[in-house]
């Protein structure tokens, strides 16, 4: 099992401030979201097999960056020997998250159009911090789907449908059985949709929290790139 770090001794942070990390990592530090995205994705795939095991995955995804994230994970999982499928909630990527999905075609992972009945695990990569408002259209629909086949759930930084600054509980929102976060904590995973909370590397600097937001981060990673926060 990963590695565990006090939660209480690592600082939380808000939507504003993860958009202003992302904004530094890219235009200060040169560290583009392309490496970013990776770094999720293979922390993700490895958080999956890690704490479930699962012979085969089903990977749900939406159009912007959590969505990228889940298509690396679906990526390495299929490089792991992993049975993978992708439940795409758009026909609409941005960018980067398009040239993920283009290898996955490449790669020629199945492209499902429903919640899968069969795969022990899902991985809920649907929406991430950047939520405002409850989900509606395609993603709104994937969720319920989900909820409703009650199988195991992994959520990329925050359970789709959760808003991380304020904890609120959308109606829908993934009920997670587990939930990585990425970089720092945010202020709303204290809500119980979050399962068991984890917490990856993206590969941030300690630089970047001090000099933005006078945050003293500790060395979280020190044993392991994803830990448990408990």
């Amino acid at each position: 099992m990963p590695a565990e770090f006090e939660r209480d001794l690592v600082p939380t942070v808000d939507r504003a401030q993860m958009q202003e990390v992302d904004r530094l990592m890219i235009e200060t530090y040169g560290i583009q979201l392309t490496q970013m995205m990776e770094n999720a994705g293979r922390n993700l795939a490895d958080l999956a097999i890690e704490r479930f095991s699962p012979d085969s995955v089903q990977v749900a995804v939406g159009s912007g960056g959590n969505g990228g994230g889940g298509l690396v994970a679906a990526r390495h999982l299929a490089n792991r020997g992993v049975e993978v499928s992708v439940l795409p909630a758009t026909d609409n990527f941005k960018a980067v998250p398009q040239a993920q999905f283009d290898i996955i075609r490449k790669m020629k992972i199945s492209i499902d159009a429903e919640v899968s009945d069969s795969a022990p695990l899902v991985i809920d990569a649907l929406v991430g911090y950047s939520l405002d408002g409850a989900p509606r259209g395609r993603v709104s629909e994937c969720i319920r789907a989900i909820n409703e086949r009650g199988t195991a759930v992994l959520s990329l930084d925050s359970p789709s449908g959760l808003d991380v600054t304020t904890g609120r509980v959308h109606d829908p929102c993934v009920v997670a059985t587990a939930t990585m976060t990425l970089a720092l904590p945010k202020w709303g995973l204290s809500a119980d949709v979050v399962g068991q909370l984890y917490l990856a590397d993206i590969s941030v600097p300690a630089t970047l929290y001090a000099d933005a937001f006078n945050l003293a981060v500790p060395n979280v990673f020190a044993e392991a790139r994803v830990v448990r926060l408990v």
